[in-house]
Order: C-alpha cells, then sequence, then structure tokens
C-alpha cells in the first residue's frame, strides 16, 4: 500500500513538473514573440515564469529526492566500508531531513506574511499561493530523507548494495 501511494506521488509530481516547465516555456516564448513583433505582451507573463520557475525548482527536487538522485559531494563514501558508508548516509540523510524540514518551518512564516499583508503575485493570484510549494516542498523531501534514515536496508549513496 505504501509502495503505491508513493508510487502515485512520484507520478503526480513528474506530471506537475512537465506541465509547469511546459507552461512556463510556452508563455516565455510567448512573451518574447508578442514584444518582438507586435510591440506588446502579457502583464503578468514575466512574474508568472518567475514563480513557475520557483515551482518547478521544489517540484524537481521533491522528484530527485524520491529517488535520491539529488546533487552530492560522495568523494569520502567511496573510501569507507559498505557498513560504515551506509551510517554515513544516514547521518547525511538525517542532517538533509532537518535542514528541509527547517526550510519548511521557516517558509510557512514568509506564507503568512504574504497571505496577511496580501501581497500580489502575478495577476489575480496572491503571492501566498504562488509560495505555498516552499513549505509543502521542503516538508515533503524532508519526510523522504527522514525515511531514508531511519531505513534498515539502505544502501549509502557511491556504494553498491
Amino acid at each position: 500500500m505504501l509502495d503505491r501511494v508513493s508510487r502515485t506521488l512520484r507520478q503526480m509530481e513528474s506530471a506537475l513538473l512537465v506541465a509547469l516547465l511546459g507552461a512556463m516555456i510556452c508563455v516565455a516564448v510567448y512573451q518574447v514573440l508578442a514584444r518582438n513583433l507586435f510591440g506588446t505582451g502579457l502583464t503578468w507573463g514575466d512574474p508568472m515564469v518567475r514563480v513557475a520557475l520557483l515551482w518547478v525548482t521544489m517540484v524537481g527536487g521533491m522528484v530527485a529526492s524520491a529517488s535520491d538522485q539529488h546533487i552530492r559531494i560522495d568523494l569520502v563514501a567511496r573510501f569507507l566500508s559498505p557498513a560504515v558508508a551506509r551510517r554515513l548516509g544516514r547521518v547525511t540523510s538525517a542532517f538533509t531531513a532537518a535542514v528541509c524540514f527547517g526550510l519548511a518551518w521557516f517558509s510557512v512564516t514568509l506564507v503568512l506574511w504574504d497571505y496577511r499583508d496580501g501581497t500580489s503575485g502575478f495577476g489575480p493570484v496572491p503571492a501566498w499561493v504562488c509560495e505555498l510549494v516552499i513549505p509543502v516542498g521542503a516538508a515533503v523531501m524532508g519526510l523522504r530523507y527522514l525515511v531514508r534514515a531511519v531505513s534498515v536496508d539502505r544502501p549509502a549513496a557511491g556504494t553498491p548494495p
């Protein structure tokens, strides 16, 4: 059951990532063509592309954390025994989870400030809706790394299973 939920979540994240990237590219291309050919463009186009970039970044991080394919420097793990490398992998996963949970916690404050202030994001979309991906994405990544830190059979990055 947990595997099915995890697989469904990963598929939804991947689909959202493709849709966001496609929308971002379409709006950016339209903006360039409209400005160069007609001297006009969408007033909300550039802010929307910036928000889409934030969403692509966070959803991309969620996708990378699901498969443990994030950027890492694992020079030390290559020279350790598999048992020590696994322990080190758990420690780094726990540290990563703590950083992600810290980001989620403090970004909730940002979202609440913008909600209370009524800050505008782009067009009719308020800024807090645009920023909501930060605490959600960070919390999802934190949960994934917390699970990875406490899992028993997880091989460390850079080591053979």
